[in-house]
């Protein structure tokens, strides 16, 4: 049974035998300074980077208020195997109203890069927002370019659907190509929990 109204009254507390994410807080800049400080590059294709000391607080500063506004709920992520916090992930566009949401704004220190966590973070994602939400699609956009994340966004099961062209500013104020895919709830239930349960 869905219940949409707890993901601001109830925050979730997601967790798998491999991740535990919980929601995003301002005291957690100093479990995410050392990425900040240390591996710029993370922020490569992000509409918004975290680099830096006064990046990081910014990025935080930013996600908090959209979840005052309750238009996006961020997540801080734990690595229980590497007992590390991990990177950030969040809902965004929430639109309860439309059973919509956006899954993005995901990065993950490079220690933590390959080693499935993304996969876990996604299951518990959309599982939580189809199964618990009542979410009808979720969508999920990226840099054209940015080939590495497309290709782990379609290895979960997402559907490409088009090229937003244009349509954002990167952080170095150029413009940038939008690719954007989704999944939806029948296609959750009929393949994609399926497959990425395989993978867990």
């Amino acid at each position: 049974m869905s219940n949409q109204s707890d993901l601001f009254s109830n925050p979730p507390v997601l967790e798998s035998e491999m991740v535990i994410m919980r929601p995003l807080t301002e005291a957690d800049a100093v479990h995410l300074l050392p990425y900040a400080l240390h591996e710029p590059e993370l922020w490569t294709y992000s509409l918004l980077s975290a680099a830096g000391e006064a990046g990081l607080k910014k990025y935080i500063q930013v996600a908090l208020e959209a979840k005052a506004q309750e238009k996006e709920f961020p997540f801080i992520v734990y690595n229980k195997k590497q007992q590390q916090y991990a990177g950030s992930t969040r809902y965004y566009d929430i639109q309860l109203n439309m059973h919509n949401l956006q899954l993005g704004y995901t990065w993950y220190g490079k220690t933590h890069q390959g080693t499935g966590i993304n996969t876990h973070c996604k299951y518990l994602l959309l599982q939580y927002a189809f199964e618990h939400l009542g979410i009808e699609r979720v969508e999920f956009r990226a840099d054209s370019n940015n080939a590495k994340s497309i290709h782990a966004m379609k290895k979960i099961g997402c559907v490409e659907e088009g090229i937003l062209r244009s349509n954002s500013i990167k952080t170095d104020g150029s413009r940038r190509d939008s690719i954007v895919l989704s999944i939806l709830k029948n296609e959750w239930y009929g393949k994609v929990k399926e497959g990425l349960e395989g993978r867990l």
